[in-house]
């Protein structure tokens, strides 16, 4: 067996139990245990596993990405059960990204402190501005916080790539769901930290938009 055989093999193999605790870890998170289905979950994190044993060097990046990838597969299952990202998640993915930028040639530190920064003013200050216009929530903090988690591994350069992500999946999914006529009224909430998940990960392995 190849060397890359090899890795997406037992990248495989390690989504396994990782899927199980991340559908476990979520499950507190839900109004029903049925809002959790294992399987989903387990197959979610083969698949950001795979997709990084195959994307990947064979190097300490791999074994960062599985990381990054598993603790954006728990946000996406929670925020998709329970509209929550918590901090016992999300922050401890910013640290560990600009950890990990300290890893990276030329230890480029400060591009992704500023890039976790930037992510979380963004957000936080369309929140604030959405907030002052319609008198509700739109954008929680929990997004803000995500976003920041994304420029700590990706750096500020990366963050329009990862918002112009997120956007087109959001629009295809609200799309997806007015045909299917699941979304009766433009105000229900959609779960954006998910679509933020995907944009993350996509960003991560393949790198920014060529714009």
């Amino acid at each position: 067996m190849s060397l890359p055989t090899l890795i997406l093999v037992l990248s495989a193999i390690a989504a396994i139990p990782a899927g199980w605790l991340a559908a476990a870890l979520a499950r507190p998170y839900a109004g029903a245990p049925s809002s959790v289905r294992p399987p989903v979950v387990m197959a979610a994190t083969i698949l950001a596993f795979t997709w990084a044993g195959v994307v990947m060097p064979a190097d300490w990046r791999l074994l960062a990405g599985l990381g990054l990838g598993w603790g954006l597969v728990c946000l996406a299952t929670i925020d998709l059960i329970a509209f929550r990202l918590p901090d016992i998640f999300a922050l401890p993915l910013l640290v560990s990204g600009l950890a990990a930028a300290l890893a990276l040639p030329g230890r480029p530190i400060l591009e992704h402190g500023i890039g976790a920064l930037a992510g979380w003013a963004v957000l936080a200050a369309l929140g604030w501005l959405y907030r002052r216009w319609r008198g509700v929530d739109g954008i929680g903090l929990g997004d803000a916080k995500l976003l920041a988690a994304g420029g700590a591994w990706l750096g500020w350069p990366a963050l329009p790539s990862v918002l112009l992500v997120a956007c087109a999946v959001s629009l295809v999914w609200i799309a997806a769901g007015v045909l299917r006529g699941r979304r009766a009224h433009p105000s229900t909430p959609i779960a954006f930290g998910a679509p933020l998940c995907l944009a993350i990960w996509v960003v991560w392995l393949h790198g920014s938009l060529l714009i």
